[in-house]
């Protein structure tokens, strides 16, 4: 069987002020009138049934997500006591997957991508999927640069391994770390890099053979987690887990260890949306070339984006360019465009701040 594996504990940080501990990137509505999360809940639809599909996340946003996701059940959700990065909470939704079905292959989706079409997603992830029952590969979906892009990592190709389905399976030559403008151009000329999405498919037991190979201690740990299970014991066994385990990627843990890795060419639209200059690719502009959402006037301003989520009041911008401008009921921020990468560090610095903190 499939299932559906959705990561959706991610901060969103670098949507601030509009994203929140409490309601974070993944649950506001950036590209359409629904959530990120639903949009990616969508995309399963017809192809992997709601109860096949668990959304690893924070303890925190339980309430959050369930009330925006109506038809979501408490047993969809797997709750982290604290955020430990994408190895373990894949380990964690693969001791799960493992007690229903040690057969099942795993899809492995992030909540808060926008991904464009939905058929063409789902073609390649069916493909992928019918191949990881079938050997013992890890498959990670690479994306066509549509330009020279410095905030994504990269993914080398190496010789064609398979073609299913007009599906092209490659080997992986070599994974690259978000590059600097002049490789991020090199990059996108040479055709033989792809964007890395995050979106993984594999068979829970190769996962859990690469756990147990490239990362011995979190597999020691997750068994201890998984005895727990049947037992019925789990709630302090999680927490041990979480506390005794490392944070680490699964590239940097597994994917770029692995020799049994292979990518695909997605030839589809996709988009982390990983900070507010995304806006930009996601929504039309006006005749300034400004993004507009929410109750805004405009004179004489050029190149800027401006958000207001409230619904009271307006926003105003009279003379300016080259700004980010976002209101919400509690915070407005005024950035300037090339500076906006830097808000994780200026949320950071907030955090040691008690007065703050109702804010963040």
């Amino acid at each position: 069987m499939n299932f559906g594996v959705i990561l959706a504990g991610g901060k969103g940080e670098r949507f601030w002020p509009l994203s929140t501990r409490e309601r974070p990137k993944q649950l506001l509505t950036l590209s359409s009138g629904k959530s990120m999360l639903e949009e990616t809940l969508e995309r399963l639809e017809g192809f992997i049934p709601l109860e096949r599909i668990l959304l690893v996340t924070g303890a925190n946003l339980q309430h959050g997500i369930m009330s925006t996701i109506k038809n979501l059940k408490s047993e969809n959700l797997l709750l982290e006591p604290l955020g430990k990065n994408t190895c373990l909470a894949l380990a964690l939704a693969a001791a799960h997957i493992n007690r229903i079905d040690p057969e099942a292959v795993m899809i492995v989706l992030s909540s808060d991508h926008m991904i464009q079409p939905k058929e063409q997603l789902v073609k390649i992830l069916g493909v992928a999927a019918e191949l990881a029952a079938r050997e013992d590969k890890m498959i990670t979906i690479g994306i066509i640069p549509s330009r020279a892009e410095t905030g994504y990592g990269y993914i080398q190709v190496g010789p064609k391994a398979a073609e299913i389905g007009g599906v092209k399976f490659f080997e992986v030559a070599g994974f690259k770390e978000k590059p600097e403008r002049t490789k991020a151009q090199e990059y996108y000329l040479d055709r033989k890099h792809l964007w890395n999405s995050g979106m993984f498919v594999w068979s829970v037991k190769t996962f859990l053979k690469a756990l147990d190979k490239y990362m011995p201690q979190m597999s020691a740990c997750l068994t201890k987690y998984r005895e727990s299970l049947e037992k019925n014991e789990n709630g302090e066994a999680l927490r041990c887990l979480y506390n005794d385990c490392e944070s680490i990627s699964v590239d940097f843990a597994i994917l770029e260890k692995a020799d049994n890795v292979l990518c695909v060419k997605g030839d589809i639209r996709w988009d982390d949306v990983g900070s507010w200059l995304a806006l930009q690719r996601i929504h039309p502009p006006d005749k300034e070339n400004n993004i507009i959402l929410g109750e805004v006037l405009t004179q004489d301003c050029y190149e800027s984006i401006m958000v207001n989520a409230t619904s009271e009041g307006m926003v105003v911008g009279f003379g300016i360019s080259d700004l980010v401008v976002v209101k919400t009921d509690k915070v407005v921020m005024v950035a300037h465009k090339t500076r906006v990468g830097e808000l994780k560090d200026l949320l950071s610095k907030l955090d040691k701040d008690e007065k703050y903190q109702n804010y963040l």
